[in-house]
């Protein structure tokens, strides 16, 4: 089959569509023919080489962690799913390799009816995301969340989980991007200097919890928050620095689950939302770009500029 895949760090360029062996669903697993599957922006990091130190990589490298596609293969002790089923879902760090014809997926759920295959394909770990930084920080109805980088493709998944949880949401964006924090149920506000003001004008009585999509901004951020404790990155490579705790995707420490196992109940609990929000109309993924799988590298280079405007794609 066709994969994407680096065997070296660098620039984009290095990234290339390889012909690989199939991958077999194991126990408690399931292999799909993908249809579509999401660029990583933690693998951009990783591809670039600044993570070598604290991430060791094998190369070569198979990229991507969520898909969507038809169930064509079901491993020892699956029961809820058979082979033709629609689904969208993601691997484990030792199971991953999305980006490609047929992917293992460790965690799934049925497709919803209304969303696009491209939306399917880049939603699994923005809601894993949502899920796993709104527990962390007990984020519940009544208070005040301010979700920071909130208009891309984890950002406005942290939004409508929030909003769905019964908290008031603020959100950083552009200014091209304000109506569409307005449309998912946020009070907009810029980026930049002055933050602080800007924010805490909104929240009079405050704000209980701070989740950063975007990085760069962790000093004003813990000011609104008024404690490192009430603030989750997922973007900054500076928070153990600050005392913010930067959450990554289901490690041991957060899930209680080995690394690589499969069916990480916290990944499961985020894509159960997002299905029955999916359900309700209450959850819309923002799909930023496109690319045909052997534009992969191209991919790759709209990632690092942090402006896609939603989640990248592979079809």
């Amino acid at each position: 089959m066709r994969a994407v895949q680096f065997s070296e760090y660098g620039p984009p360029s290095v990234v290339h569509v390889a012909d690989i062996e199939e991958p077999h669903a194991g126990p408690g697993q399931i292999r799909v023919a993908v249809r579509a599957s999401g660029i990583s922006a933690g693998e951009t990091y990783v591809r670039s080489g600044m993570l070598r130190d604290v991430l060791p990589t094998t190369f070569p490298y198979r990229t991507g962690f969520d898909a969507a596609g038809v169930v064509d293969e079901v491993g020892d002790g699956v029961t809820d799913v058979a082979i033709g089923d629609e689904v969208f879902g993601m691997g484990t760090m030792t199971a991953r390799g999305a980006n490609a014809e047929y992917a293992v997926l460790a965690a799934w759920a049925p497709k919803p009816a209304g969303w696009s295959w491209e939306e399917a394909g880049g939603a699994a770990g923005s809601a894993e995301t949502a899920a796993r930084v709104l527990d962390r920080l007990a984020v519940g109805a009544g208070q005040t969340v301010l979700v920071h980088g909130a208009s891309g493709g984890a950002g406005s998944v942290v939004v409508q989980f929030a909003v769905a949880r019964g908290a008031v949401v603020i959100g950083t964006a552009g200014e091209h991007n304000q109506a569409y924090l307005r449309s998912l149920g946020a009070t907009p506000t810029t980026y930049g200097p002055g933050l602080v003001d800007r924010v805490l004008v909104i929240a009079t009585d405050g704000v209980d919890a701070v989740v950063d999509c975007a990085g760069g901004a962790l000093p004003d951020l813990i000011t609104i928050a008024g404690s490192p404790a009430r603030v989750v990155t997922i973007a900054d490579f500076a928070a153990a620095a600050h005392g913010v705790h930067m959450s990554h995707g289901a490690p041991a420490e957060e899930t209680g689950a080995a690394v690589g196992a499969a069916a990480d109940p916290l990944a499961v609990h985020g894509l159960d939302i997002a299905v029955g929000l999916a359900e309700q109309g209450r959850l819309r993924v923002r799909v930023g770009a496109v690319f045909p799988l052997a534009e992969a590298a191209a991919a790759h280079e709209l990632s690092e500029t942090r402006h896609a405007g939603g989640k990248i794609v592979l079809v």
